[in-house]
């Protein structure tokens, strides 16, 4: 199959790719250079790959690529806004990466019926990550893998997603055992019983369900990191008596107390894995 050159991606672009279900054909909604393409099919991950990009330029180069790569007839290059140019039933798995929360919302949305016929989502959001969490769990998506990873001082968050048509009741269960676990957690941090679902969601949307009951080591280094980094700004702003400075402390005040939740939390299911091991 094509040339003998290895691809070499980055761990980002690795760890999606390893999240795709082998044997789906899979559609790449912000191809870039097509690499991770590329990659799925010389790895036998992938039958074959709808590279999509709204942008002629990366997508003259991922077409040079796989021509280089003797994949012309396992990879489709396309021009297309989202999932425009996509029909139903090209491929069984998405992947949707590097890109704003709120662009890859645009594009589920745009494409609702499209991405919901889908099998699988891959998606890794770089900004608004709390506000892509909500709005999947609003669609009607259950997200059944996350990954957490840094590479390069920069923290991703990865996931898998179906949509409820496909999910199937064993994975509706599942979820709701999993939140009902982590709401008992909630609970017995001291959070009031009528308050702990509504604080559950909370913490499940901005760090996500399956991250903390795993007590995702990766996912605990951020938040510490992100609470030392609070904190220093939060001391610059102390001393401010302008009325925007006090309401940007507060704000900050707020995040970090969501921050010191999921801490608390990770070391109680840690401690809970140490006392089982």
């Amino acid at each position: 199959m094509g040339s003998d050159k290895t691809v070499v991606l980055s761990r980002r672009l690795t760890a999606l790719c390893a999240m795709v279900t082998p044997g789906m054909r899979v559609v790449d909604v912000g191809c870039d250079h097509g690499f991770a393409d590329i990659y799925l099919v010389r790895q036998g991950i992938s039958p074959g790959v709808l590279a999509m990009d709204l942008r002629p330029g990366p997508l003259a180069g991922a077409r040079s690529h796989i021509g280089a790569w003797g994949l012309e007839d396992y990879i489709t290059v396309r021009l297309s806004d989202g999932l425009q140019a996509f029909e139903t039933g090209e491929a069984q798995s998405l992947i949707c990466a590097g890109m704003g929360g709120r662009l890859m919302r645009r594009i589920l949305e745009e494409g609702r019926e499209k991405a919901q016929a889908l099998e699988e989502l891959i998606l890794q959001p770089q900004s608004e990550i709390r506000e892509f969490r909500e709005y999947l769990s609003a669609a009607g998506y259950y997200t059944v893998q996350e990954r957490a990873l840094v590479e390069e001082g920069k923290y991703y968050f990865l996931m898998k997603a179906v949509a409820a048509s496909r999910a199937g009741d064993a994975v509706k269960l599942r979820q709701r055992k999993q939140r009902a676990k982590l709401c008992r957690r909630v609970i017995l941090q001291g959070c009031p019983e009528e308050q702990a679902v509504a604080v559950t969601e909370q913490l499940c949307h901005r760090f996500g369900a399956l991250l903390l009951l795993e007590r995702d080591e990766t996912l605990y280094s951020y938040l510490e990191g992100e609470l030392e980094k609070r904190s220093k700004i939060e001391e610059r702003l102390g001393g401010l008596e302008s009325g925007r400075g006090r309401m940007r402390l507060k704000e900050l005040q707020a995040e970090t107390e969501w921050c010191r939740r999921a801490i608390s939390l990770c070391r109680q299911i840690g401690s809970e894995k140490e006392t089982e091991g």
